[in-house]
C-alpha cells in the first residue's frame, strides 16, 4: 500500500505544485475558473500557498504518516470548496477541481492502509 501511496501521492504533489506555481504567475489557465467564481485576485497568493503547503504535506507523508493523512483531508477539503464554489454560481466547469478531489481521497485512504 506505500508504494500505492507514494504514486498518487507524488502525483497530485506534482499536480498541486504546477497549479501553485500557475496561480502565483497568474497564468490565466489557471485562474480563470477561480476568477469566474468571484475569488479576488489578493486571495490568490494565499491559495496558491495553500496548495504549495498542501503539496509539501504530502511528501513528508512519506516518512511520518499522520503528516501525510493531514495533508490529504487539508487538500481535500480545498478542492471540494473549489467544486462547491463552481457549483454556487451554476459553473459546471468542475472536472479540474474533481480530478484533485478524486487523488485527495486516493491518498488519504491509501496513506491510512499503508499506515
Amino acid at each position: 500500500m506505500f508504494i500505492a501511496y507514494a504514486v498518487v501521492g507524488l502525483l497530485l504533489v506534482l499536480g498541486l505544485t504546477l497549479s501553485a506555481f500557475g496561480t502565483f504567475r497568474r497564468d490565466e489557465k489557471v485562474v480563470a475558473g477561480m476568477r469566474e467564481v468571484g475569488v479576488p485576485d489578493s486571495w490568490l497568493p494565499r491559495l496558491a500557498t495553500l496548495k504549495l503547503l498542501g503539496a509539501l504535506g504530502l511528501v513528508a507523508g512519506l516518512w511520518v504518516p499522520l503528516i501525510g493523512a493531514a495533508a490529504a483531508v487539508g487538500v481535500l477539503l480545498y478542492f471540494i470548496g473549489a467544486v462547491v464554489s463552481h457549483l454556487r454560481v451554476k459553473n459546471h466547469e468542475i472536472a479540474p477541481a474533481g480530478v484533485f478531489v478524486v487523488l485527495a481521497v486516493a491518498a488519504l485512504v491509501l496513506r491510512l492502509a499503508s499506515a
